[in-house]
């Protein structure tokens, strides 16, 4: 059966061999059983379902909870030549009836379904009468009550095993603590399934964890050598999403904005964009990710500290599914620790449940001031040892220095103290450092035998040293107390002078920058050219075709070709991800811009996506004309287009005085019913402004109407 099994993987997917327990899990599915994998983002869960179910007669069936998950699974299947369907709400009756008769007749391989339409009596009958080839359940994580991604109909799905007990079930996760593998084989009664534990190790993504000092500035540091990258930046807030994808485009990186409070189609638009368009960023909150099948995400940033290492790890997987190398980067200060304390302190789960979230929380505080090899810390969390340190985390590759803070430890402590634990760090600060400001006076805290004692230390070392007490339980938050410090019962063998204590010391922010990673890196100053040549086809082929341009190639697979440069077809099909079906469609078209014998000249589409990313960007339309090679008149064209669909505004397009736009808009807008055409106000504005900026102003008031 492997044999098969290997030929199904060259020639459909254009892969030379299994990775991991890819082969071991498709045997098992393959010839009839049932199987539990765990297996981290990136790792090819979906080739454990996707190979059976061309092994095997019948209909295999993948539950999948997001619909954009469902379409981005089809569309590249469909690419392959293999038969898929989605069967989900977007579809209308008519559409839903002819995939239900396709299906009848056998003419469909996968079909794919939400959960909440499967365990539908009427579909489930529909089901008993074909031929099944196997079930696939993905997201198995959803079926627990723990997580934040519990979704209720999962815990349906073990009526499964009881009216289907001939077809194997395959349960498929990223993210699955002890318990909740519990869960899911004791909800999806998989009791006799084979258990697949891959291992949780990332090796292409780079870790690192700095301390929030500016943060907006920090990302962009961060952010200037991975400009043209695709990448995911979490915050905590809907307002902070919004506000930081405002700030990022007008600081020349293209940004959307992402969470729960923008209307659904909204977001589905942003969703879209971002899995269609190159070099996107994606502001989100934890409402964004799940499922999102983009392989080519460069780097996941954190702008505030997720909750526990299952989320930190889940949303740092989706950087580098490709392979390729990628970067997990987080910025994480006091104010983080606070805010999540307040947010468990005022969740209504019991006790229990807090006592877990708090653990959970105190686990990621860890992390984030760990002074040995991070993924070895990360991986021995979810029970995984990584014999040594890995080399490829900020830690082993910086260095980290640590300093004997018992007596200034001791200090702080009797400073929250002596001040009647109820003050936050800033004032703490100021009276170890002696300032005799007005809070300070007005307390009388400078009489207190600990104002001064600490002018040996800055305020940065200071606040450092607080929060590193915090993230070790030695002092707390006082969450009644509007935030203020308090000492734990921890901290007394400290200040008994029982145990000494050791810091890290936080790299100054005027410290050398660090080197670039691989990922900032990936494609050589020489090859960009032949690079960029290579994506401008794959995006006019994707347009063609109707799918994103990594369903064409994923970024690992152009990159092997730029590496490789195949001189024929039969050198093409030994590249990884050019299956028979794809050499066949696209191969030559590739060869041809690798060998240099045919131009790609950029398509329409490309040249209006670089006109909003210069837009966006601050460029003014000369700027934008001389940049791109075209007429003014051409820019403002194609402006008032991207103004007319919601791809800019008109702030970004156009510099007008806030009193000229007024007029101009008055113009627009004084009578009844529709706007009159440009040619009607030109008049009024002859000499003053530029008949094409008329149309831009027009195509913001018409958007307006449409909304």
């Amino acid at each position: 059966m492997l044999d098969q099994a290997q030929r199904i993987l060259k020639d459909v997917f254009g892969y030379d061999a299994f990775r991991g327990n890819q082969g071991a899990i498709i045997e098992r599915v393959g010839s009839g059983g049932d199987a539990l994998v765990l297996m981290p983002t990136g790792g090819g869960k979906s080739l454990c379902y996707q190979v059976p179910a061309l092994l095997r007669e019948g209909l295999a069936v993948v539950v999948s909870p997001l619909i954009a998950l469902m379409d981005d699974q089809v569309a590249t299947l469909e690419e392959l030549g293999v038969a898929a369907v989605a069967l989900n709400s977007t579809l209308g009756a008519e559409e839903q009836r002819d995939i239900a008769e396709r299906v009848r007749r056998g003419e469909i391989k996968m079909l794919y379904l939400a959960p909440e339409r499967l365990v539908q009596p009427r579909m489930l009958a529909f089901l008993q009468r074909l031929d099944i080839a196997l079930f696939a359940i993905d997201e198995a994580h959803c079926v627990s009550q723990w997580g934040h991604d519990f979704r209720p109909e999962y815990m349906q799905l073990g009526q499964l095993a009881e009216l289907f007990p001939e077809v194997p079930r395959i349960a498929l996760t990223a993210t699955a603590d002890k318990r909740t593998r519990e869960e899911i084989v004791q909800r999806l009664h998989l009791e006799n399934a084979e258990r697949f534990l891959s291992s949780f190790d990332r090796r292409n993504i780079f870790y690192r964890i700095v301390p929030k000092e500016q943060p907006r500035k920090q990302l962009l540091g961060f952010l200037a050598e991975r400009r043209g990258d695709a990448g995911i930046v979490y915050c905590m807030s809907r307002k902070k999403v919004d506000d930081l994808a405002a700030f990022l485009t007008e600081q020349g990186f293209p940004a959307l904005p992402y969470h729960a409070g923008l209307p659904n189609e909204l977001r589905a638009f942003h969703q879209k964009r971002f899995l269609n368009e190159e070099g996107l960023i994606m502001v989100a909150t934890i409402a964004f990710g799940m499922g999102i099948d983009k392989p080519n995400v460069r780097f996941v940033a954190h702008l505030d500290l997720p909750k526990s290492l299952e989320a930190y790890y889940q949303e740092t997987g989706r950087a580098g599914r490709d392979g390729l190398p990628a970067d997990a980067w987080m910025a994480y200060g006091l104010q983080d620790v606070i805010f999540l304390k307040q947010m468990l302190n005022n969740s209504e789960g019991d006790e229990r449940h807090k006592r877990v979230e708090q653990h959970k929380l105190d686990a990621m505080l860890a992390l984030c001031e760990e002074t040995r090899c991070r993924r070895q810390a990360l991986l021995a969390y979810f029970d995984e040892e990584l014999p040594r340190p890995c080399g490829h985390c900020d830690n082993c590759v910086d260095g980290v220095q640590t300093w004997d803070a018992t007596e200034p430890a001791r200090q702080a402590l009797s400073a929250i103290y002596r001040s009647g634990q109820r003050y936050g760090v800033g004032h703490l600060v100021d009276v170890l450092l002696g300032r005799d400001n007005d809070k300070v006076r007005g307390l009388g805290h400078q009489h207190l035998s600990v104002f001064g004692v600490g002018k040996a230390l800055s305020e940065g070392e200071w606040r450092s040293l607080f929060r590193q007490l915090v993230a070790r339980g030695l002092a707390d938050v006082d969450l009644e107390g509007f935030g203020g410090l308090r000492l734990s019962d921890s901290c007394r063998p400290l200040l008994r002078g029982e145990v000494t204590l050791e810091l890290r010391r936080d790299l100054s922010s005027k410290a050398p920058k660090p080197a670039s990673s691989a990922a900032s890196q990936l494609v050589r100053s020489e090859e960009r050219e032949t690079w960029e040549a290579l994506r401008t086809l794959r995006r006019k082929l994707a347009e063609e075709h109707s799918v994103p341009p990594y369903v064409i190639f994923p970024d690992a697979t152009l990159l092997e070709m730029l590496r490789s440069q195949p001189a024929s077809l039969a050198d093409m099909a030994r590249i990884s991800g050019v299956g028979a079906r794809k050499l066949e469609r696209y191969g030559q078209a590739f060869l041809e811009v690798l060998q240099g014998t045919v131009e790609v000249v950029r398509s329409p589409a490309d040249l209006r996506h670089e006109l909003v990313t210069l837009a966006r960007a601050g460029m003014t339309p000369a700027q934008i004309a001389r940049q791109l090679d075209c007429s003014e008149k051409n820019v403002y064209t194609l402006l008032a287009e991207a103004i007319g669909k919601q791809q800019l505004s008109l702030e970004q397009a156009l510099d007008l005085p806030e009193d000229l736009l007024g007029e101009i808009q008055e113009a627009f807008l004084d009578g009844e019913g529709e706007l009159p055409p440009v040619a009607d106000v030109a008049p009024l504005f002859a000499g003053r402004v530029p008949e094409q900026v008329l149309f831009c102003v027009r195509a913001a008031l018409q958007a307006e109407f449409e909304l």
